[in-house]
């Protein structure tokens, strides 16, 4: 059998070869993309002003970064006499905070049994130090409290945006005396003053801040419901009574989504 040597490649025909493989590999590369592509696009839908259904880039991040700033808190007046909540740290300056810098926010009904009990409410991060805390102020119509401590807490900052039915929630707090706990949700509905959630909430959750899928606060938990399968934080508006300064003339008229239409 005789082998003929094939004549050498032409100029002509490299670049044919050439174009031949481009054609072949842009169906591939343009797969690859469009697999890194999706991914990608998910991670920047995190703003709940454009779309607040989906979960955050990271969630492992964003209960670290919330957990820095949020507490146990315990009320105890008398000997038997107590009660667990949790409270998160917020920028709000207070009459306290020359000697008690970190201003945070509960529940009322948590710390309402220690109010003028001097030396009665206590604070700490997971499983860490306690430090005393002082009552600032509260809102009993609304179910909130102002606290401060010494210890020095990053703040959580307040959403812009309103929370829509369907949105990604996250709550973290001392569910049942378990410090450091964390449940998934999705908001179900909204009232005036109160966000309707799924997140599962127990007996030490009150306090805790409601987050989003950029890590801002949208409500404060606060109870839970004995019958339906869903329960309640009490919205931004609330704050507008008596705890913050807001932006505009609280008249109990409008929701806060009203002012941002």
């Amino acid at each position: 059998m005789t082998l003929r040597n094939l004549p050498p490649m032409r100029d002509t025909d490299s670049n044919k070869f050439a174009a031949f493989l481009a054609i072949i590999a842009t169906p591939f590369a343009l797969g690859a993309f469009l697999l890194a592509f999706g991914p990608a696009a998910q991670y920047v839908n995190e703003d709940p002003a454009g779309d607040g259904y989906v979960p955050p880039r990271s969630i492992a991040q964003l209960v670290d970064r919330t957990q820095e700033s949020t507490v146990t808190v315990w009320c105890d007046p008398a000997p038997s006499k107590g009660a667990q909540g949790t409270a998160w740290a917020i920028e709000l300056e207070t009459t306290k905070s020359k000697e008690y810098p970190t201003t945070l926010i509960t529940n009322h009904h948590v710390i309402e049994d220690c109010i003028g009990v001097e030396g009665s409410v206590w604070i700490a991060l997971p499983f860490e130090k306690q430090y005393q805390a002082v009552i600032v102020k509260w809102d009993k119509d609304n179910d909130l409290a102002v606290i401060a401590t010494g210890k020095k807490l990053p703040v959580l900052a307040l959403s812009d945006n309103p929370p829509w039915p369907g949105y990604w929630v996250m709550a973290l707090g001392s569910a049942d005396g378990f410090e450091g706990s964390v449940s998934f949700g999705n908001v179900l509905n909204t009232s005036k003053y109160e966000v309707y959630i799924t997140n599962n909430l127990s007996h030490g959750n009150s306090g805790g801040a409601l987050i989003d899928n950029e890590g801002f606060v949208i409500g404060v938990t606060t109870w839970g419901h004995t019958v339906e399968q869903y329960n309640g934080a009490v919205s931004l508006d609330a704050f507008c009574v008596k705890i913050l300064d807001c932006q505009y003339d609280f008249k109990g008229e409008k929701t806060w989504w009203d002012y941002s239409n």
